[in-house]
């Protein structure tokens, strides 16, 4: 069993700074027609778990924790009963949206999990939000890259726990290392390339 990439789009709501936003946010589910693992949880788990299927899920993986990303993820956890990963950096982002529930599992920078056979390899990548992670997989030939990078440049840094100069960072030493022809699944809106969006940044 080949491991794929499935993916949906689910509408839902943004909110930090006593601001809210309509937004629409990417579900990546990454694994074969046994197990799997999910990146984020927006909005609704009914949507997750139609991605998910009958499939075992092996984590919920969190690449920050923007209560659109993270909104669902305890209702997720006890549906699927799979642990939730995050960057400890991301805690008092985290307490914002869940200020009595806890994750599972710190993630680290450098760090492998394995699923269906292909590896997602972690990569710290603070700017947006300070737990900030970008997922890689060079068996799939692509990386997941939450709000860190989008089609277009870097994800917002206007708000909260966020900072220009250290997204443009993260990308430059952490993304921009990777094969230019590598996919970048984002957070929200369009798939693009790491030497588009290279050629974009300069």
């Amino acid at each position: 069993m080949a491991a794929r990439v499935d993916h949906a789009v689910v509408a839902g709501t943004f909110s930090l700074d006593g601001e809210t936003f309509d937004v629409d946010n990417n579900i990546w589910v990454i694994g074969d027609d046994a197990e799997c693992v999910v990146i984020d949880a927006p909005h609704d788990v009914d949507a997750i778990l139609a991605v998910v299927g009958e499939r075992t899920v092996r984590a919920i993986i969190c690449t920050h924790a923007h209560d659109d990303h993270v909104r669902v993820a305890p209702a997720l956890r006890e549906a699927v009963v799979a642990p939730i990963l995050l960057h400890p950096d991301d805690k008092p982002v985290w307490e914002l949206t869940h200020p009595d529930e806890l994750w599972d599992v710190d993630l680290a920078d450098g760090q492998t999990i394995t699923v269906a056979g292909i590896e997602l390899k972690v990569l710290h990548t603070p700017g947006h939000a300070p737990g900030a992670v970008c997922l890689y997989a060079p068996e799939l030939g692509c990386v997941f890259t939450g709000d860190t990078l989008f089609n277009g440049g870097p994800g917002a840094t206007g708000r909260s726990f966020s900072d220009r100069p250290t997204i443009e960072a993260s990308i430059r030493e952490k993304l921009f290392a990777l094969p230019g022809e590598t996919v970048v699944h984002t957070g929200h809106g369009d798939d693009t390339t790491i030497a588009a969006e290279a050629a974009l940044l300069g």
